[in-house]
């Protein structure tokens, strides 16, 4: 008999031992508990904007977009670009409303140099941040002299003086 409690004894402590070690690597892990109860409704009734960019790095003033969706936020809702300058949030001129679907797509040019960081506002939401490195525009190329001559005419017809507009 005290053979049997003795052996009792033991798979319990190593029971208690085993589930204590896989309990405090669940802990360790860093991944939160999900939510449960009135938190977890809270969460999922909350307006939220997620943000991407389609590009990571661009020269200055090329254009890239800034996408994403809205969830809990009624169509029509105006969203904002905003950029992190110093330890302020600046509203950029980028504002768009949301699709019926809760999708939006702005087009962006940046023309702060380095890293900037960028995130979507609007309808009691936040994004998360997007970072985008913007690099400097190159120089234009110097014009070379060509010799005048029966090639180097002017060109015929209307001349644009203006790059044409971007849709």
């Amino acid at each position: 008999m005290d053979r049997f409690r003795r052996a009792s004894a033991a798979a319990l402590l190593t029971a208690v031992v085993l589930a204590g070690a896989a309990g405090g690597a669940a802990a360790s892990s860093g991944v939160p508990a999900p939510p449960s109860g009135e938190r977890a409704q809270d969460l999922a009734t909350r307006p939220a904007l997620s943000a991407h960019a389609t590009a990571r790095t661009v020269a200055a003033w090329e254009e890239f977009r800034v996408h994403g969706s809205a969830r809990n936020i009624a169509s029509g809702t105006p969203v904002t670009l905003q950029q992190r300058q110093g330890d302020r949030w600046v509203a950029l001129p980028a504002t768009i409303r949301t699709a019926p679907s809760g999708a939006y797509s702005m087009r962006v040019k940046l023309g702060m140099t380095g890293e900037n960081t960028l995130r979507v506002v609007g309808g009691g939401a936040v994004s998360p941040v997007v970072r985008t490195v913007v690099a400097p525009a190159a120089a234009p190329a110097a014009p070379t002299a060509e010799p005048a001559g029966p090639l180097a005419e002017a060109p015929s017809g209307p001349v644009a003086d203006t790059p044409a507009a971007v849709n």
